[in-house]
């Protein structure tokens, strides 16, 4: 089943749920859209294994060369898969308009937005037949996202890699808030990477989970293992936030560059501008990060779930271990809770 074809769902899948059933997809997994990393090789391996694949627009140079990326993925995988869009200002301007033509295009069916409201792309999307998930740092935001016609949200946490808002809220909190406001299906973002954090986002309220970090340290994704390995070696606290007194906040792996900014933002403290820290935080030092395999060269993004990264798998091995311990949570550890208060006396 390709993008183009029903929205059906395998009758043996394990865990079904409002969200794979809109989506036409077997597992409630989504990799999530990373710059740089959201390539066709990543995207397709996801897919292939059940969960969601997510090809990233922006890492590509033009319209054009996302078309092309999408006819890759595409020969690398008869199963669902999107593309993620994040519209935010940039030093360089980008024509949002004509990669969403590239998207419509190319027959793409599923659209991950971020950043900006995608209010003012709405009407084409949906006109196209297109299903809309909306990433958001908060619940207030996901509202607005159901309300212009979003078909499902993405609810991010402050545990999160990259920008995770600025209302500081966590998983614990943010997703059972979540599913008291929302009507539309949606997944848990941030913090996430084995069996007990799809239980748990289960358990919360969410449909499924979205996952970024946890794929970067697989098999399939485009980075070099010299990084996948060292986020092995990392733990929960390995992390730094950046870019706070701007409103901008960002969440990396920490390391010396990460520390050289920080030290920096210290000093200026509210006087602080973009400039100060530009050439630390330069998303071309990231990118090359991911290529040289130095974690020294640049600032690069990492969620807490670095603490639950502790080797380095095919995306078919983890998905399968993430479903079927999840399940056994929720049929034996769970439902034995149940049946053992049952089963004491009054």
């Amino acid at each position: 089943m390709g993008e183009h074809g029903p929205e059906t769902l395998a009758r043996d899948a394990p865990l079904q749920t409002r969200f794979t059933r809109a989506l036409g997809i077997r597992h409630p997994i989504v990799q999530g859209g990373m710059q740089w990393v959201g390539r066709a090789e990543l995207a397709s391996a996801v897919s292939n294994a059940g969960g969601l694949g997510i090809l990233t627009g922006l890492t590509q140079p033009s319209p054009d060369a996302l078309a092309a990326e999408i006819d890759r993925c595409r020969a690398m995988t008869d199963q669902p898969f999107g593309v993620n869009l994040t519209i935010l200002p940039t030093l360089k301007p980008i024509s949002y308009d004509d990669y969403f033509a590239a998207i419509i295009e190319s027959g793409i069916k599923i659209v991950e937005t971020a950043g900006r409201n995608p209010e003012p792309y709405m009407p084409r999307l949906l006109r196209a037949g297109i299903k809309v998930i909306h990433k958001c740092t908060s619940v207030r935001h996901a509202v607005k996202a159901e309300a212009v016609g979003c078909a499902a949200l993405s609810v991010d946490g402050f545990e999160c890699a990259g920008h995770p808002g600025e209302d500081d809220v966590p998983g614990l909190v943010l997703l059972p808030v979540a599913a008291e406001q929302l009507t539309v299906p949606f997944i848990a973002s941030g913090g996430i990477g084995n069996a007990r954090g799809l239980a748990a986002a289960l358990a919360l309220g969410a449909d499924g989970v979205n996952m970024g970090t946890r794929f970067v340290a697989t098999v399939e994704a485009p980075v070099h293992p010299a990084i996948k390995q060292r986020m092995v070696e990392l733990t929960e606290r390995d992390t730094a936030l950046l870019l706070r007194q701007l409103s901008n906040t960002s969440r990396v792996a920490r390391n010396s560059v990460a520390e050289q900014a920080r030290q920096i933002e210290a000093e200026k403290g509210r006087a602080l501008q973009i400039g100060d820290v530009a050439e630390l935080v330069a998303g071309a030092r990231g990118r090359q990060v991911w290529e040289n395999g130095d974690p020294e060269f640049g600032v690069w993004p990492a969620g807490q779930v670095l603490g639950l990264i502790h080797d380095v798998p095919t995306c078919a091995e983890l998905i399968d271990r993430m479903v079927r311990g999840a399940v056994e949570i929720i049929d034996q550890r769970l439902a034995a809770m149940t049946r053992r208060a049952a089963a004491v006396p009054a």
